[in-house]
């Protein structure tokens, strides 16, 4: 279903008061590799920038890890731990990666295998590998919907895209990046769907989606149409857990902050549901 919703002061407040910050204790380590040192060997780029920094909980067993990815258009950016996301009993992995011009943007798709090294070390930090999602901002949303849905990425080290326990993109591109088209010459105007577009990997069985943009008069040039697209197609493949919510009112850049909280309210729901399981 489609559900248009207006996120206003009193809804801010209710879902404050639902997700209260919770009397737990958090550390950050910073600057952590997600590749194996022989990947890195001898590339000065990659080892300055395909690092994270993790926050999370010391005391809770089994935690929630949200993976998430910056926007910036594929070309700037910098990795964050969004600040409504701290001290609410989940654990985020803040995703530095390759930007172009520096690399080709299949590159920084790449460098979404951080998730990989989510699913790998999670448990020594006492999180659940099975509470593992993957959320974005523009960009963010993009390379949220890549390795998910396109399995190859997680593949490569060892891991089964299908084992995210959610896709929540915000305002991503759903066809093929604006960076990549710029790089062959491609206006940005003109459409394109290829492997480098998330819809090009419609499938049935990929992890339950939650696509979040803003309102789509404020939007991007066509952001809420091409991800609106993505959930029909969706469902039409057969996908059973795929929602849009459009935040009216809201442009392309202030729609992160009004979503964060219909993000960890996804994050508990499904959690929820997989531990009793």
């Amino acid at each position: 279903m489609n559900l248009r919703i207006t996120i206003v002061f009193t809804l801010t407040l209710l879902m404050s008061s639902v997700f209260a910050q919770e009397k737990n204790n958090y550390k950050t380590e910073t600057s952590i590799h997600y590749y194996d040192t022989d990947i890195m060997k001898g590339d000065e780029y990659i080892q300055q920038m395909c690092v994270v920094d993790f926050y999370y909980p010391t005391d809770i067993e089994n935690f929630p890890t949200i993976v998430w990815f910056h926007g910036g258009g594929l070309t700037g950016g910098k990795r964050e731990i969004p600040e409504y996301l701290k001290n609410k009993g989940v654990a985020v992995v803040g995703v530095e990666y390759r930007l172009s011009p520096n690399v080709k943007s299949s590159e920084c798709i790449k460098d979404a295998a951080a998730t990989a090294w989510a699913f790998k070390n999670i448990e020594k930090y006492g999180g659940n590998p099975s509470l593992i999602f993957v959320s974005g901002m523009s960009a963010g949303g993009y390379l949220t919907y890549m390795v998910g849905l396109n399995k190859k990425y997680l593949t490569a080290h060892n891991i089964d895209a299908n084992k995210i326990a959610g896709l929540i993109p915000f305002s991503g591109h759903a066809i093929t990046h604006f960076t990549v088209r710029k790089e062959r010459g491609i206006p940005g105007e003109q459409p394109i769907i290829d492997k480098m577009a998330p819809l090009f990997y419609v499938r049935a069985d990929a992890p339950p989606l939650l696509i979040l943009t803003g309102d789509r008069e404020l939007e991007m040039l066509g952001r809420y149409e091409e991800n609106a697209y993505m959930m029909r197609m969706m469902k039409i493949a057969g996908h059973k857990r795929v929602r849009i919510y459009e935040l009216d009112g809201y442009n392309h850049g202030q729609m992160m902050y009004p979503a964060l909280p219909l993000l960890l309210r996804e994050v508990k729901t499904l959690s929820k549901e997989i531990m009793l399981e």
